[in-house]
């Protein structure tokens, strides 16, 4: 099989579709260049967000990565399962999903957890229910860097909610996250100087704490578009997630970066119903639809189909009058974003020398497993 369709599978006959495809030598190559980048695998703690699989991240295990960062209490759950020993959830949990974190933590004691704080109520919360269940969870201050999603301003707020965790009981202060998912220039330069324009508040409150006397044991910055001016940095831990399967998206976004696509999806031409006019099986049930329609699959192995509208069912395309295709013809593609995409199947079908080798469940893309 050539590299041009390296993504074509001889047993396609046997697959119903819409289905993702994972090309496992892919992946794992894709996590050497991780690797790679970052210079010391005990500074990578990949998201898990994107593949919410024990398959993947057992390749991740195998080339020796020990730290995680996930999303989800079932994420979490997952990568306990899966044997992960050092797993941060990337959330501040309050209420029923604290409850179920400890529950967690009691359950796998072989997994270090930690997870997010960015107030002082919040903390208090934390602090109470974890002391009364008898353990102390490591906690990291979630700093808002921009994005304006969640998380403190770095400043006296700030200095003041890590001395809280520093002092209160069942919780430790493990040190700052800080996500700059909001920095996405395309060129690299520009994406550069903006992240280091953030992190340096970041650095300047550890350093004001350090010299309060509290130890910042660790920072955790950084995604995707950034990773490359984060893995620079010697004393961050780096968390990009996408690279595991990579995307269309950042394919085109940040063409720096050297992984392959190693997630694609196969659907199939279920009807041909006006002249010019083909409609496949790949509805939004079946690929990320948060895009305009023309950027949701990038079709591999053909231009001639572009995209007008989509239903739960079907995607509905334009060509030419005098087009060739048939009912039954099947179509590869790459998602322009990959990890929602995953969160719409149970299970991806893996690849390997052009083959259908087994499946992967998706089991972190639930909202409960164990837990």
């Amino acid at each position: 099989m050539s590299n041009n369709n390296w993504f074509e599978t001889g047993d396609i006959a046997s697959l119903d579709t819409p289905a993702l495809l994972v090309y496992p030598e892919r992946v794992r190559q894709n996590i050497k260049t991780a690797i790679a980048m970052v210079g010391d695998v005990l500074r990578l703690r990949p998201h898990v967000k994107t593949n919410k699989s024990p398959g993947a991240v057992r390749l991740m295990l195998e080339a020796g990565i020990r730290k995680f960062k996930c999303a989800t209490i079932a994420e979490a759950e997952m990568l306990a399962m899966t044997g992960a020993k050092d797993v941060v959830l990337a959330y501040q949990p309050l209420g029923p999903k604290l409850q179920r974190l400890i529950t967690l933590v009691k359950k796998y004691p072989n997994t270090s957890f930690a997870c997010l704080s960015d107030n002082m109520e919040a903390a208090r919360e934390q602090s109470a229910a974890f002391a009364k269940n008898g353990i102390s969870l490591r906690v990291f201050i979630d700093l808002n860097v921009g994005m304006n999603r969640s998380g403190i301003e770095p400043g006296s707020a700030a200095i003041e909610l890590y001395r809280y965790l520093s002092e209160a009981p069942g919780v430790i202060a493990a040190g700052l996250h800080a996500y700059d998912g909001h920095i996405r220039d395309l060129d690299i330069s520009l994406r550069t100087d903006k992240c280091n324009e953030a992190f340096r508040k970041v650095e300047a409150m550890k350093k004001e704490l350090e010299g309060m006397g509290l130890a910042v044991p660790v920072i955790i910055a950084g995604g995707s578009p950034s990773f490359p001016v984060h893995a620079k940095r010697k004393e961050v831990e780096c968390s990009p997630g996408t690279f595991i399967y990579w995307d269309k998206g950042y394919s085109d976004g940040c063409p720096e970066q050297d992984f392959l696509p190693a997630a694609v999806l196969v659907t199939r031409v279920v009807s041909l119903p006006a002249t010019g006019i083909v409609t496949t099986d790949l509805g939004h049930k079946s690929v990320a639809a948060e895009n305009e329609i023309t950027r949701r699959i990038f079709f591999l192995d053909t231009n001639a189909l572009n995209p007008v509208s989509q239903s739960e069912e079907h995607l509905v395309a334009e060509a030419a009058p005098d087009h060739s295709f048939h009912t039954g013809d099947v179509l590869y593609g790459l998602p322009f974003h990959i990890c929602p995409t995953v969160a719409l199947y149970e299970r991806v079908y893996t690849i390997e020398d052009g083959k259908i080798t087994g499946e992967w469940m998706n089991v972190g893309r639930d909202r409960k497993i164990e837990v």
